[in-house]
């Protein structure tokens, strides 16, 4: 028996095969298009993911503005951040961000299901996020990906 065929393989920075790809977010819910899109950042669909490398895929969303809300969402939905200032707590709500700039929303959501250190970060940058169907990264060949099938 060759103990070898056993050995766990470890991906690194030089052995990933990234990808780009490109999902519609038109007619998608949010929060179930978000962890799907960060489980193709994260890398967890490959055979060969390893938690603490970036071996996640580089991934386009276009359509940002046509997402789904399911519920009340639409109205008791708000975003807090804090300016550093006593009394300095601001509140914005889903329809006052989708009307300055929808893709936020998008990024806001996948953000927060991604691991909170600096891999996390580095898996944000490979995320692109765009009002439309126009993008500038044609030049990638981005294969378009049906969420409705990706598991």
């Amino acid at each position: 028996m060759d103990t070898l065929s056993y050995k766990t393989v470890s991906a690194n920075k030089a052995t990933v095969d990234k990808q780009w790809l490109l999902v519609d977010a038109e007619g998608e819910t949010l929060g179930r298009m978000a962890s799907k899109v960060a489980k193709m950042l994260r890398g967890k669909h490959k055979p060969n993911f390893t938690p603490h490398v970036d071996c996640g895929d580089n991934v386009i969303v276009i359509n940002a503005e046509k997402i789904n809300l399911t519920g009340n969402k639409w109205d008791d939905k708000t975003y807090l951040r804090y300016t550093g200032y006593p009394g300095g707590q601001r509140a914005t709500s889903v329809k006052e961000l989708l009307a300055k700039k929808p893709e936020q929303i998008v990024e806001k959501a996948v953000k927060g299901m991604l691991p909170k250190n600096r891999l996390g970060a580095e898996l944000f940058r490979n995320l692109k996020v765009f009002v439309g169907t126009a993008h500038h990264d044609e030049a990638q060949k981005p294969q378009v990906i049906n969420l409705k099938e990706f598991k």
